[in-house]
C-alpha cells in the first residue's frame, strides 16, 4: 500500500480520504478542464465508517489515505450513498478487503449495485430508507432520498453530531485541487465550475432541487458543513452555494444572450455576429460562441446564466451541421427553462437547417422569435441589417421578460 497519500482532516473524526484526477478531461460528455476528486470521507466514530469510496483505478490512493488515519481492516461500516462508478468502482475490491460488518446503501442503491457487479456485491449490501438513522455507536447517521439528484438510487447522509451533510453529488463541482475547503478556492474558480457542474449533470432535475431546498430546513438538520462527493467541502460559503441552486433551479430568466453557432465559408459566422451586435445594442449582456472554439458543455455552462438562446447553422446535406446536432441533442437532455431564442443559417440550394434548428428549439419549449433567417450563399448588407434586428428583437422580449 502506497503510504504517501495522507488524509485531511475536515472536522473532528472525520477526514477526507479521496483521490485527485488530475488527468481526466471528459466525464460522459463533459469537459472537465480542471480535471475532478472523488470524494470519500472516513468518520472515526466507535464504528468507524466509510462514505463511499473512488472510482476503480484510484482505489490505492483512497486505502492510502485511510491508512494513514486507520488501519483500513478496523472499518466496521460502509455507506454507498451513490452508485455511479467514479464512486463505487472499487466497492467489491474494497468490501473484499475490509471486510466490514455492515454495507448500507439505498433501497435503489442496492438494486443498482447489484446490476453493476452481480455476484461479487449481491446479498452485501443494506438498503436503509428515506428518513432512516443508522448508529455508529456514539454517532449515527441519518438518511434522506434525493431520487434523481441525479440517479435514481442517489441519497444523501447527515452526521448530526459534527452538523456534517454529505452530499453526494449534490453542490459539487469538477476540480482537481490539494485545497479541500471551499475559502481555499479562488471565487472566480467556485463561481464557474459550481455552475458548470450543475448545468451540465443537475438542470434535468431542477424541481427536485427546488423540493431538496424546501426538505432540508424542516428536517431541523444544523448544516455547518456539506461535504460533496466532487470538489471541495463547503465550511464557509454555504449560503453562496443555497442561493445558487435556488437561483439555479427557478428558471427565471437573466437579460443575457448566447449565440451559438458553427459556419463552413464565414456566411453564417457573419450573420452571428450581426445578431449578437443587435442584441448588445438593445442591452442584453450577450456571448458570441463558434462552436469550432466551443465545447458543448461550455455553451450549456454560459446558457445557466442566460434567457435568450440563438442558434446557427449552415444546411449540410439538407440538415443542420453535426456540430450543431451533438449541441441541441445535449441540450434537450437538459432541459434548460425559460428561455426565448431564434435560428438563422446560411444555405447554397436547399436551406432546411433553419426549419430543423426551429424544431429542436420548440421541443426544447424555447420561446422562439418569429420564424428566425435564412440566407442564400453569402449574406448582403440588408441581410445583415436583418440579422441586427433579429438580435434587437430578442432583445426587447427578453427584457420585457425580465423586468
Amino acid at each position: 500500500m502506497e503510504t504517501h497519500f495522507k488524509a485531511v482532516k475536515i472536522t473532528d473524526e472525520v477526514y477526507w480520504v479521496g483521490a485527485i484526477d488530475w488527468l481526466i478531461r471528459d466525464f460522459h460528455g463533459y469537459a472537465t478542464g480542471r480535471g475532478s476528486t472523488y470524494n470519500a470521507y472516513l468518520i472515526m466514530a466507535e464504528d468507524i465508517t466509510l462514505i463511499d469510496t473512488v472510482k476503480a483505478p484510484f482505489r490505492d490512493e483512497m486505502m492510502g489515505r485511510i491508512a494513514s488515519v486507520v488501519d483500513p481492516k478496523k472499518i466496521k461500516i460502509i455507506v454507498s450513498n451513490h452508485s455511479e462508478m467514479d464512486h463505487s468502482g472499487c466497492l467489491p475490491e474494497v468490501i473484499d478487503d475490509i471486510r466490514p460488518e455492515k454495507v448500507y446503501s439505498s433501497v435503489m442503491g442496492e438494486k443498482t449495485l447489484v446490476d453493476h457487479f452481480h455476484e461479487r456485491i449481491a446479498g452485501k449490501v443494506i438498503p436503509v430508507k428515506d428518513g432512516e438513522a443508522v448508529s455508529l455507536g456514539n454517532m449515527k447517521l441519518v438518511f434522506a432520498e434525493t431520487r434523481m439528484l441525479h440517479w435514481p438510487d442517489s441519497m444523501i447522509a447527515f452526521l448530526p453530531e459534527r452538523s456534517l451533510l454529505f452530499s453526494q453529488d449534490a453542490f459539487g463541482m469538477h476540480l482537481a485541487s490539494f485545497e479541500r475547503f471551499d475559502d481555499q478556492i479562488d471565487q472566480s474558480i467556485l463561481d464557474y465550475e459550481a455552475g458548470k457542474y450543475y448545468a451540465n449533470i443537475i438542470m434535468p432535475y431542477a424541481n427536485l432541487v427546488t423540493k431538496l431546498l424546501e426538505r432540508v430546513p424542516a428536517t431541523g438538520w444544523d448544516i455547518k458543513l456539506v461535504a460533496p462527493d466532487h470538489g471541495p467541502v463547503w465550511r464557509s460559503k454555504i449560503p453562496w452555494i443555497l442561493e445558487r441552486y435556488a437561483r439555479w433551479a427557478s428558471g427565471v430568466p437573466e437579460n443575457r444572450a448566447v449565440v451559438v453557432y458553427d459556419t463552413m465559408w464565414q456566411s453564417t459566422a457573419r450573420m452571428a455576429r450581426a445578431i449578437g451586435e443587435g442584441l448588445s445594442a438593445g442591452g442584453t449582456e450577450t456571448k458570441i460562441m463558434p462552436m469550432a472554439a466551443h465545447h458543448r458543455s461550455d455553451v450549456v455552462t454560459e446558457i445557466l446564466a442566460a434567457g435568450a438562446l440563438v442558434v446557427g447553422s449552415p444546411t449540410l446535406n439538407n440538415n443542420i451541421f453535426p456540430t450543431l446536432a451533438d449541441l441541441m441533442v445535449y441540450m434537450k437532455g437538459l432541459k434548460p427553462k425559460g428561455l426565448v431564442g431564434a435560428a438563422f443559417g446560411s444555405y447554397g440550394w436547399s436551406g432546411e437547417s433553419v426549419a430543423h434548428l426551429n424544431g429542436l428549439l420548440s421541443e426544447m419549449k424555447v420561446d422562439l422569435v418569429g420564424e428566425g433567417i435564412k440566407v442564400k450563399n453569402v449574406p448582403t448588407g440588408d441581410d445583415l441589417a436583418g440579422c441586427f434586428s433579429l438580435g434587437r428583437k430578442t432583445s426587447d422580449i427578453l427584457k420585457g421578460k425580465t423586468k
